[in-house]
């Protein structure tokens, strides 16, 4: 009867997660078309060699280096930390399609790469995952320091060929959630060796506003089975400030540790709803955040550059991504 009650299924979000009595989490990656592909150390795709590192005990990271930098040894390229998507509760960097569109991102951009892995939920709690970011994030600037031989799994394709006064920030869906709480705390903590944030990408950005119901979307059941039992308080999950960033609970947009936004979003996007994006835009405007702000309205799917990143606005946004990056 144990081994029965150890099966029941406690949370459930169909195509995203199964979490079991006994703790144990079913992730539907089939269902998903996910799946583990090797990083390309060797063999470039799209001329990108990619290879993976350990940062700490529970987060590591895919690397990006175009292959023509290796040619020209003083050659310097803007850095690039991207948060793979999957509402905090699936995906991985090492999965098929982050791993396809980060290597056209550095590709495209011309940029070296640091696509994070970070721990999800529910095995941890979502602020968890907030230090798993921060923590990649601070071993990236650590690089930007001329004594580069005291830090931990030291990294010579930063060391040598990454350019710390361009260093911007991008992610899609959950990693545009993660994108705002990194940028924030930037705002507030100094980053290693006094590393800036030259710019930060929202990408669909993860967040949920009261007035913009969105009751049945998948956005919201996940976040109710992963909303952290300290705001359980508040009036709906919805209030928090881990995922509402205009929550009177929440700091101001005015801290934003940045000097470029680039905020997209899909009007087609049927997971986080445009009014949502633009909400968040209008909020950066109010809030007199000194910086300079674009929007990019998409007129398509939700991060339809992963999943159909051959289409007309997925090109679209690569090439707002460039305008935005080496202007």
């Amino acid at each position: 009867m144990a081994s029965d009650d150890n099966d029941q299924v406690v949370k459930e979000v169909d195509n995203y997660f199964r979490l079991y009595k006994s703790g144990r989490v079913e992730r539907f990656y089939d269902a998903r078309g996910s799946f583990y592909v090797p990083p390309s150390p060797q063999n470039p795709s799209d001329g990108v060699l990619s290879k993976d590192v350990a940062i700490s005990s529970h987060v590591s990271a895919r690397l990006y280096l175009p292959k023509n930098t290796t040619t020209t040894a003083q050659k310097v390229l803007p850095v690039l930390v991207y948060y793979h998507g999957g509402g905090l509760v699936a995906e991985s960097a090492f999965f098929n399609r982050t791993h396809a569109y980060v290597n056209s991102l550095a590709s495209e951009l011309n940029m070296i790469a640091v696509s994070v892995e970070y721990r999800l939920a529910p095995e941890v709690d979502v602020p968890t995952i907030y230090e798993d970011c921060w923590t990649a994030l601070q071993w990236v600037a650590l690089h930007a320091h001329d004594e580069k031989s005291t830090i931990v799994n030291n990294d010579s394709w930063l060391t040598n060929h990454g350019d710390f006064s361009r260093m911007f920030l991008a992610g899609d869906s959950g990693g545009g959630n993660l994108v705002y709480h990194m940028t924030m705390r930037a705002g507030k903590e100094s980053l290693s060796n006094g590393m800036k944030i030259t710019g930060s990408i929202f990408a669909y950005p993860y967040f949920l506003f009261p007035n913009i119901a969105i009751d049945e979307g998948v956005a919201t059941k996940i976040w109710g089975h992963i909303c952290p039992p300290l705001e359980s308080g508040l009036l709906s999950p919805s209030e928090s400030p881990l995922i509402n960033p205009l929550s009177e609970k929440a700091s101001s947009l005015s801290g934003l540790g940045c000097s470029r936004i680039l905020v997209c979003g899909g009007k087609k996007d049927d997971i986080i709803p445009l009014g949502i994006v633009v909400q968040f835009v209008e909020g950066v405007k109010e809030s007199g955040w000194n910086g300079e702000l674009e929007y990019l309205e998409v007129d398509d799917i939700h991060v339809c550059q992963i999943y159909k990143p051959d289409c007309d606005e997925a090109k679209r946004m690569m090439k707002c991504y460039a305008d935005f990056i080496y202007r």
